[in-house]
């Protein structure tokens, strides 16, 4: 199954979960299905089998808010059965509106409160360096969490003690929860401030998947150094009448909505 056919399944995935749940955060989930897709079909050393191995590698989505994708993209390569997506944000259910650690296998961390991904993220690879192991630590933030803090904090550490097994992945979609990056907080010159940080940064259009695929193919991007993927994306990314669109931040989708939605992505 090719990366186009695995991302369309995960996005319909997606939209019937927060349609029948009628949550919101739609679009940040559509945004990263692309870097989903190459990471857990391509470059995680993952088995859906055995998704507690000491060896494998670790994915925090620190986006929490985003969780639907996390959880599609889990079911889609096999980590637990479709069918419990339908349970997703329902009384009762197994899958909470952010991403749970113990809810299903392969979620690794709780999140929600951006700003923690990547602190974890960074014990997690110290922990790795200190125990002589070679599994890999990825961290899939936003953009508007890279106003926090605590990323700056824990950036820091990782380029003081050469965490090289630790890769930071921006979802640089440019729209937070009340508008844009560049309004609420300008993030820019974002790439001279993470290499300044002490990160080794590389750029992509973050829904190539070869340009996605090349640039994580080879990990650390330089020996020594944390590595950070500035991935440049779109707002509801495969919907057209939701790409780029603050409101699809919050909105839910009507029932018309949702007919559109499936007869275009079909």
């Amino acid at each position: 199954m090719g990366y186009t056919k695995i991302s369309k399944d995960i996005r319909k995935k997606i939209l019937k979960m927060m349609y029948e749940s009628q949550t919101a955060h739609l679009g940040s989930c559509l945004s990263c299905v692309e870097l989903l897709t190459i990471l857990y079909f391509k470059i995680l050393k993952i088995n859906p089998k055995h998704p507690l191995s000491e060896n494998r590698d670790r994915f925090i989505l620190s986006k929490g808010h985003g969780a639907a994708a996390l959880y599609a993209t889990l079911s889609q390569r096999g980590f637990f059965p479709e069918k419990i997506l339908d349970t997703y944000c329902q009384d009762g259910g197994k899958l909470p509106g952010h991403s749970t650690i113990n809810c299903v296998p392969g979620v690794e961390v709780s999140t929600g409160s951006l700003g923690h991904g990547l602190p974890m993220g960074v014990g997690m690879a110290v922990a790795a360096k200190n125990d002589g192991k070679d599994y890999r630590i990825f961290v899939l933030m936003s953009d508007g969490e890279c106003e926090e803090g605590s990323v700056w904090e824990a950036a820091m550490f990782a380029a003081h003690h050469k965490l090289d097994n630790l890769i930071g992945i921006i979802d640089y979609n440019k729209l937070q929860a009340f508008g844009r990056t560049n309004e609420i907080m300008a993030l820019e010159p974002l790439k001279e401030k993470w290499s300044a940080f002490g990160w080794q940064v590389k750029e992509v259009n973050g829904h190539n998947f070869s340009e996605i695929e090349k640039s994580l193919s080879k990990i650390p991007f330089r020996k020594g150094k944390p590595s950070l993927l500035i991935a440049h994306t779109i707002k509801g990314k495969g919907v057209s009448f939701m790409e780029d669109k603050l409101e699809w931040h919050y909105k839910n989708l009507t029932e018309a909505d949702y007919k559109l939605v499936l007869k275009k992505l079909s």
